[in-house]
């Protein structure tokens, strides 16, 4: 959507995008906050001040206009496009339920072994997983995101690999952070490191993810991982073991100390990685998933983040995170 400048002043030869002020609306709208009004017909030079909503006219003479406070102004202009942004993710989910059905079909005649096939259930899931790991040869590579497995969820995994370890597999698995303070995961990596497994933490990576000796992976295709998708198109898998060794090549040792990025302006690392993820659009629970921490936890530090830069609204908080320019500094 866009806003129409016509030829009626300096500055106003091409279209302006909706939420853009031109210079001479910026300097109009900045005169009539100063003056609490201006004229009428001041505004002929820059009619992106009237098309925006920043001036309405004054009740008591028509012939001057008086400015919108920007706090309201803003609000005003940010709300649509973050409802069209809901709209949008209402939209990918729908098309995602729309085509789940056509996953499980095969062309008449298709190879007894699919490029993608889709376990649906946790039971299946296992099955193949299981299956999978029985064949596996030399190398498996696992990411684990969140702060950490349940117990029971540990231990069917270390039942899983320890047929591997006499098989002198190579095995490598990426957790977050905070993976490092689950004990659960720590007695786990304590059981298996001996043996062989490396393990590497960072702040954020991507979800689950299997890859067994680079010829299968396995990756949730629901929120809820009742539903899982074998890949053994040789592309895709090849992608991911990719992406993995993209993420591992900047992750942190086991055994090293996580170095936390100072605080700045009252600021954590945790805190600016969190403002980069609202900035993209995503909702707290969606956060909390990839910085593998709880809702309640990642709504507290988004709170401390508003109070550091002052800002009285979700919407506004956007807004100041890109103005003060946190996210353009080195962690």
């Amino acid at each position: 959507m866009q806003v129409k400048r016509g030829d009626s002043g300096e500055g106003h030869t091409h279209d302006e995008e909706d939420g853009e002020l031109c210079d001479a609306g910026k300097r109009l709208y900045a005169t009539a906050l100063r003056a609490g009004r201006i004229a009428r017909t001041e505004v002929d030079v820059a009619p992106c001040v009237v098309d925006l909503g920043l001036v309405h006219p004054d009740p008591d003479d028509h012939q001057w206009l008086r400015p919108i406070p920007p706090s309201i102004a803003l609000n005003q202009l940010i709300h649509p496009i973050e409802r069209e942004i809901q709209e949008r993710r209402q939209l990918t989910i729908s098309l995602a339920d729309t085509f789940e059905p056509f996953m499980t079909l095969t062309a008449q005649g298709a190879s007894p072994t699919p490029a993608i096939n889709v376990l649906e259930g946790l039971a299946l899931i296992n099955a193949s997983l299981d299956r999978v790991m029985d064949e596996c040869t030399t190398e498996l590579l696992t990411v684990q995101p969140g702060s950490g497995r349940r117990p029971e969820t540990v231990k069917a995994g270390l039942r899983r690999v320890e047929p591997l370890l006499d098989r002198g597999i190579r095995m490598r698995t990426l957790y977050q952070h905070t993976a490092r303070h689950h004990s659960a995961t720590m007695g786990y990596v304590e059981r298996i490191a001996p043996y062989g497994l490396e393990v590497r933490t960072l702040e954020e990576i991507i979800d689950r993810l299997i890859i067994v000796d680079r010829k299968v992976a396995f990756i949730p295709a629901r929120r809820d991982r009742q539903v899982a998708l074998e890949l053994r198109h040789e592309g895709l898998v090849q992608y991911l073991v990719g992406v993995f060794d993209q993420f591992w090549l900047h992750g942190v040792p086991w055994d090293d100390e996580v170095s936390y990025a100072p605080a700045l302006d009252g600021i954590s690392g945790v805190q600016r990685s969190i403002a980069k993820l609202l900035v993209e659009g995503h909702v707290d629970e969606a956060i909390a998933r990839r910085l593998g921490m709880n809702v309640r936890t990642c709504r507290a530090h988004i709170a401390k983040l508003a109070s550091a830069l002052g800002s009285g609204s979700r919407a506004q908080l956007g807004y100041l995170i890109a103005q003060s320019g946190i996210l353009e500094r080195d962690h």
